[in-house]
């Protein structure tokens, strides 16, 4: 069995090829469960560990496992707080073929399936981009999108603007022209793509701010207590998620539908119908549209795919 480390993933999985094979395999579909949540209480009574198992296989080819454990308490240990790996496996005879980097294999996949959706809902000819956060995501946006759409300029907003201004220096050396962001308001009003990848609780982006035409992209939020969008971002605007289970689980999606200002029988479809062409994208050049992303295993395991093919 092979150890594939961080770099090592993300040579595997250049945007260029990880986008199509996301769209590949959302195309063909593979099977998926529910993914279990696990508590693993610390018996000296410190923060409990959650522990994520999110898994998918392709019959007759590969079958994958990602592990997520989430220790609140490394803080104190001078740890990250956050731990994942990847078993890929054979699905035929169950033989592990390689443990993977889960945490590179996430961020990467999360990006690529932002590009992925935008390759059929954000403007064809948009070349300027916001990005809202500086995460580990966040880092990685430009990037993605320009595998779909000709993007020249970015800018960025965080709460931290010293952690904005490293991701500008960043980018700017990968070939973007950069500019950090103090109004987030004004930089919104004037980007036809905006992206988000923060751990907000609350809104940061308003609806009011987003031009007509423009494309949201909303990365962050993946619990019912998360928000990045205010109410307003989602009233008429039309919608796509990466999966149905955005719809249980974004605290994104179940604000505006508490409150009425969107139904769930609005939404327009998924990335695997539109993968397979089942539903369309944009329709009007001042159509505003939002997609709405939580992660599925089928990532991981498209993903881990690729980066088995590429260490051979």
């Amino acid at each position: 069995m092979q150890v594939i480390d961080a770099d090592t993933v993300a040579r595997a999985t250049p945007f260029e090829r990880l986008v199509p094979a996301l769209r590949e395999l959302f195309a063909s579909g593979a099977e998926v469960p529910p993914r279990q949540v696990l508590t693993l209480a610390d018996p000296a009574g410190g923060a409990a560990v959650t522990s994520l198992v999110m898994s998918a296989w392709d019959p007759g080819r590969y079958y994958a496992v990602k592990v997520i454990n989430i220790a609140p308490g490394n803080a104190e240990r001078g740890l990250p707080g956050l731990h994942a790996s990847v078993l890929l496996h054979d699905a035929i005879t169950g033989v592990p073929l390689a443990l993977m980097d889960g945490d590179a294999i996430t961020t990467r996949r999360t990006a690529a399936a932002s590009a992925l959706a935008a390759s059929w809902l954000a403007p064809a000819d948009a070349r300027e981009m916001l990005v809202v956060g500086a995460g580990r995501v966040a880092a990685l946006l430009p990037a993605a999108y320009r595998a779909v759409r000709p993007i020249e300029r970015v800018t960025v907003w965080a709460r931290r603007p010293e952690a904005a201004e490293v991701l500008a220096s960043r980018w700017r050396s990968d070939g973007f022209a950069v500019t950090v962001a103090t109004d987030l308001a004004n930089a919104a009003r004037h980007a036809l793509i905006v992206s988000c990848a923060t751990l907000a609780t609350a809104p940061v982006v308003r609806g009011a701010w987003l031009a007509p035409g423009s494309h949201l992209d909303l990365i962050g939020s993946f619990t019912p207590a998360m928000r990045e969008a205010d109410d307003a971002c989602f009233r008429g605007a039309s919608v796509w998620v990466d999966t149905e289970e955005a719809l249980v689980k974004a605290g994104e999606l179940l604000a505006p539908m508490a409150s009425g200002a969107w139904r769930s029988a609005d939404l327009r479809g998924t990335l695997a119908q539109l993968a397979r062409g089942e539903v369309h994208g944009r329709s009007a050049a001042d159509e505003r549209t939002v997609f709405k992303s939580v992660g599925t295993a089928l990532e991981d395991l498209a993903a881990a795919m690729l980066v088995q093919a590429a260490a051979g």
